[in-house]
């Protein structure tokens, strides 16, 4: 759930019966979709698409001068290496004399994928954009 330009954005993942597709869904929901005034849209999950477990979980922060092409440059080279993506966050800090953006993904590195390389590949793909970023090994969330 978010809030994205003073609208809230919400995703859901659900379980329906085998025989449910994505297209009866929606129609189904789209009368109380506008009767809330709500856009909804039903897609089914590739079950192909690794899941969050599926590899050694990281933790990478960017953060600099905010500009086009940040998010667009670092997760065409993650996807490049096959690394997925489970969670992007994106903000900005600090005051509007000094804005700074940062961005934290959380990703999961498949099989092969050495940390210590994507960190370097990382550095790389900050000192294009005229930003930082770092990574290193997600630990678990004590709550």
């Amino acid at each position: 759930m978010s809030i994205l330009r003073g609208h809230f954005a919400m995703m859901l993942v659900v379980t329906g019966p085998e025989a449910l597709t994505a297209d009866a869904l929606e129609a189904a929901l789209a009368d109380s979709a506008e009767t809330l005034d709500l856009v909804v849209a039903v897609r089914a999950i590739d079950d192909t698409v690794p899941t969050r477990n599926a590899g050694d979980a990281w933790t990478i922060s960017v953060y600099g001068s905010d500009r086009p092409g940040i998010v667009h440059g670092f997760t065409d080279m993650l996807a490049r290496a096959g690394i997925n993506i489970v969670d992007l966050s994106t903000r900005i800090i600090g005051g509007t004399d000094r804005p700074v953006y940062v961005m934290i993904l959380e990703v999961t590195l498949p099989a092969g994928v050495d940390g210590v390389e994507l960190t370097s590949d990382l550095v790389d793909m900050a000192s294009e954009l005229g930003v930082e970023a770092s990574a290193h090994p997600s630990e678990a969330d004590i709550l």
